[in-house]
């Protein structure tokens, strides 16, 4: 029997694209419309906002840890998080949590890794891109970064908050990030994080003046992967 994946919620959009990339592409592994047992816990998505704002990372530690609580009583054997800001606070969480977590920014350098991409530009929530969630993975990998400028991760940080999360995916967005994006390539990058887990909702790899790295995507196949080869 495949183990029981557990996702730990937080906004919305990024929560759902990891389910149904897990229920669909299940089929792919385990036979026609089969995937493995999935349970899924969100706190409200203001109270991880309260924490972020405060950089605040017990705070959101405690928010992870309550819901792999309660995931683990639901009969989880291992936990995912489909959202990038979070594995700031994972210090404070993978020792005192119940069950055992793969980590978001650790499965997108293992398949950049394998794709054999050297620098990589970073697009996410500015606190990520500041942060050290993929500055460190990535330099523990051997890979290279950017982020895109000061302004620009400030406006980036906006979009994500004021539409991304609530689902709005407008032309003029999907240009501005493209034009990110082209300032990345300038830059020598070889591929692009997509660091916020809505972003892939937005910009498709046919749009992207890069090759992609759909953070989403990577982490619901990696859990696919573990929850059936164990």
């Amino acid at each position: 029997m495949p183990q029981h994946i557990g996702i730990v919620a937080c906004s919305a959009e990024g929560a759902a694209l990891c389910y149904r990339t897990i229920c669909l592409e299940g089929a792919d592994l385990l036979g026609p419309h089969s995937h493995p047992e999935v349970s899924m816990h969100s706190h409200p998505f203001a109270e991880y906002v309260k924490c972020f704002s405060a950089n605040d990372w017990a705070g959101v530690a405690e928010l992870m840890l309550s819901s792999s609580e309660k995931l683990a009583k639901a009969g989880a054997d291992f936990l995912i998080a489909p959202v990038n800001t979070v594995y700031q606070a994972f210090d404070l969480v993978q020792h005192r949590s119940p069950r055992p977590w793969l980590h978001i920014a650790v499965e997108v350098a293992n398949e950049a890794k394998r794709r054999h991409y050297k620098r990589l530009g970073v697009l996410g929530a500015s606190q990520l891109m500041e942060g050290p969630v993929y500055r460190e993975t990535l330099k523990s990998a051997g890979i290279d970064h950017r982020v895109p400028e000061a302004e620009q991760r400030q406006r980036l940080n906006q979009i994500i908050f004021d539409e991304l999360v609530k689902g709005e995916f407008l032309p003029r967005t999907l240009a501005y990030c493209v034009e990110v994006m082209r300032g990345l390539k300038d830059e020598g990058c070889d591929a692009v994080v997509l660091g916020c887990t809505e972003i892939p909702l937005l910009v498709s790899p046919e749009a992207a003046p890069l090759p992609t790295l759909d953070s989403t995507r990577i982490l619901a196949r990696a859990a696919l992967r573990k929850a059936v080869e164990g």
